[in-house]
């Protein structure tokens, strides 16, 4: 009974909540799984079971594996731009310079905004619209550095996926540089001042006091970057759904599933791209949990 007393009302405040995750999440987390391993094609659903023949077309399908290609692409971007961005502004900041509410508020404005709102704005700052370009193109063609010029996202390459990089880093580097900034301030300044006594530089109190006292931040931003580039839909949805070259595998799950009606086939990829979600993250929280446990 005491137990009961002690642990009934915070469980029963729980309960809702738990039952909604277990059908809504993991419910459908589990429904979507057992409708890839089916045939299911059209309006009609369709149980059978066909195995894992949606995975093995997947794998000779050459779309999808151009889309994977992509999705490593735009990651690699979209996190490195995103880190190396927040750091410099977080660096700026920690600098002390005036007025650091203000440029703070102005590095995190981006994160506020919709990735619909900001597909929309980067769609004209990419536009390359000949000579009377408009956006990023206008600004060089101005400033007497026309031949940078680029068609960006509607170029032939491999790397015009890239491009989308460029405004999903730039919608992001705020929340990264709240991050960074706030790992730089949890350095003890009794640590700095020690490494200063000892004879140390600037660059040599970054690098081996600092430095090390960030490696978890760099890690919680890359992971959440990470699980957000494979998952990234209406950004590139927005600036052009209709350009295979920046196509990755959260757009063909939506046309294969909602324009083809291939419904089984679009349950396999949402499931590989929760299973990609799943490798960045699931190794970081075994991490977390092995290093708490530790202290």
């Amino acid at each position: 009974m005491r137990k009961l007393r002690r642990w009934g009302p915070g469980l029963l405040l729980v309960t809702p909540s738990l039952l909604a995750l277990g059908v809504f999440v993991y419910g459908f987390i589990g429904w979507n799984l057992r409708v890839s391993f089916t045939s299911w094609r059209g309006l009609t659903p369709k149980y059978d079971n066909v195995g894992f023949e949606n995975y093995r077309a997947l794998a000779r399908d050459e779309r999808f594996n151009l889309d994977v290609k992509h999705v490593l692409v735009f990651t690699l971007v979209f996190v490195g731009g995103s880190l190396l961005l927040g750091f410099f502004m977080a660096m700026l900041l920690e600098r002390g310079i005036r007025a650091e509410t203000v440029f703070r508020t102005i590095f995190l404005l981006p994160m506020a905004i919709s990735f619909i709102a900001t597909a929309i704005v980067w769609r004209w700052m990419l536009d390359n619209g000949g000579a009377h370009t408009t956006g990023l193109n206008g600004l060089l063609g101005d400033v007497g550095l026309g031949f940078l010029r680029s068609d960006w996202h509607k170029t032939d390459s491999t790397w015009a996926i890239a491009a989308i990089g460029l405004p999903a880093g730039w919608a992001l580097s705020g929340y990264i540089m709240a991050l960074f900034l706030a790992g730089l301030r949890g350095v003890p300044d009794e640590l700095r001042e020690a490494a200063r006594v000892d004879g140390a530089n600037e660059p040599r109190v970054f690098w081996h006091v600092v430095r090390p006292m960030l490696l978890p931040v760099v890690m919680s931003a890359v992971v959440i970057l990470a699980h957000i580039s494979l998952k990234t839909f209406d950004l590139l949805y927005a600036i052009d759904n209709k350009n295979i070259n920046i196509d990755v595998p959260a757009l063909y799950m939506w046309f294969t599933t909602f324009d083809g009606g291939f419904y089984a086939r679009g349950a396999s990829i949402a499931t590989l791209l929760l299973l990609g979600v799943a490798l960045v993250i699931v190794p970081y929280i075994w991490y977390s949990v092995r290093s708490e446990r530790r202290r």
